[in-house]
């Protein structure tokens, strides 16, 4: 088909069979082109069509019925063969155009997008038309080579390079007794990066520890004073405190509004929801300090396990009030909300596995590419002008002494009182 017919063809078409036409016509040419590509390496090798080469090794050996791959289509062809005859033995001759047209690259890649889209392996075959290579156990062999290489893609990367100002840790359950808890890091110029992950039965203090000494071996070195967002986990608190002595802890208040709630009737959580967004908006520590007391005293005559909860947080609710921080950037560093938006990305891309083989490296695998996946949509945080400011606040910030009889906070002390000992000397 030459390029006048095939045009006079498009003109004749209706509007809905041009792109029938246009197809076809790729096709045949695509295989018009390896044909005589096919052609001319066998005339290489074996000299002129009855005219062969009496001095050369390869001989014609007629044809056989093969296939090559055009993008994600297996379409059959008639292949030339060509044997060599050497000492006594013959054996057939691989065509170099030909293993290069049975290439599966564009199937693969085809293959894996359809898989991270929510294709099941087992449909591979039909939505590909049964091409060769589409089994469920060719799809399971793919995706254990890419999930290997997500995860050396997330952890080569060099983080020395990049000036972090605030960590942000939170974890995801998996499956019973499988748990991933991953870290995120806010560059100082409003930019959101997965840093790492780490795979353990919950969020315990040596998954953690494993966590930060990763991230700290690949160069992550805050330059200031780092701030860590955190859900409230003891193991995550500890993980910071062990290896950032001096590190400003700001708890989530999502998280702990969660709590409280767990400990109250149905009918005060839209108040405790009312009061803590309050707090989430306040404007400077005063304000801060106000909607912490309105809070304290709603809880008061309500369940004094709820204002324990509360209590327990200590000045780690206001950690990020206290420094003086622009309240632009509120909406961001007073909840962990960075990591859950990539974990609803972590769902959507898990929700087919229903079992976990903690033998394995399935997890970290399922892990790494749900997290690359969420990172490719990242944006800049809201505000994100204002983090050189909280910058520059981090640098100079040091916690007011405690008033006499009272004890220092978690959040403004250097040392962990539980760590206390271990950095003593």
């Amino acid at each position: 088909m030459d390029n006048i017919s095939f045009t006079k063809r498009l003109a004749q078409a209706e509007d809905a069979e041009i792109g029938e036409a246009f197809n076809s016509f790729m096709h045949t040419a695509a295989r018009t082109a390896l044909t005589a590509v096919l052609f001319e390496e066998v005339e290489s090798l074996c000299g002129q069509a009855y005219h062969p080469n009496e001095e050369g090794d390869c001989k014609r050996a007629g044809s056989a019925p093969g296939r090559y791959f055009f993008g994600s289509d297996e379409i059959p062809v008639s292949r030339p063969r060509v044997r060599r005859h050497k000492n006594g033995k013959s054996e057939e001759v691989k065509l170099n155009s030909y293993q290069a047209a049975q290439s599966r690259d564009s199937l693969h890649d085809a293959m894996l997008r359809a898989f991270s889209a929510g294709v099941s392996s087992r449909d591979q075959k039909r939505m590909f038309n049964n091409a060769s290579g589409t089994s469920h156990g060719e799809v399971s062999r793919l995706w254990e080579r890419e999930g290997l290489r997500c995860i050396e893609e997330l952890r080569g990367r060099d983080l020395s390079q990049t000036d972090y100002v605030a960590l942000m840790l939170d974890g995801i359950g998996l499956g019973n007794d499988l748990c991933a808890i991953a870290a995120l890091g806010i560059t100082v110029d409003g930019d959101k990066h997965i840093l790492d992950f780490q795979i353990g039965a919950s969020e315990n203090l040596e998954a953690c520890t494993d966590l930060l000494s990763r991230i700290t071996e690949r160069g992550f070195k805050p330059r200031r004073r780092l701030l860590a967002i955190t859900d409230g986990s003891k193991a995550l608190r500890k993980g910071v405190r062990k290896h950032w002595p001096d590190a400003i802890i700001q708890r989530c208040l999502i998280h702990k509004a969660r709590n409280v709630k767990g400990y109250l009737s149905r009918r005060h959580h839209g108040e405790v929801d009312r009061l803590f967004t309050r707090l989430r908006k306040a404007e400077g520590l005063e304000a801060a300090e106000e909607c912490l007391k309105q809070l304290r005293d709603f809880l008061q005559g309500k369940n004094a396990q709820a204002l324990a909860s509360l209590e327990e947080a200590g000045d780690e609710l206001l950690a990020v009030h206290r420094l003086g921080a622009p309240s632009t950037l509120n909406k961001t560093l007073l909840n962990t909300n960075c990591i859950e938006n990539s974990f609803r990305n972590v769902r959507a891309k898990i929700r087919r596995v229903t079992r976990w083989r903690a033998e394995t490296q399935m997890a970290s695998k399922w892990m790494a590419y749900a997290l690359l996946e969420a990172e490719r949509g990242f944006r800049k945080i809201n505000s994100y002008k204002d983090v050189v400011k909280l910058a520059s606040i981090l640098e100079s910030f040091s916690p007011p002494p405690p008033e006499e009889g009272e004890k220092a906070s978690p959040s403004s002390s250097t040392l962990d009182p539980e760590l206390a000992t271990e950095y003593k000397s």
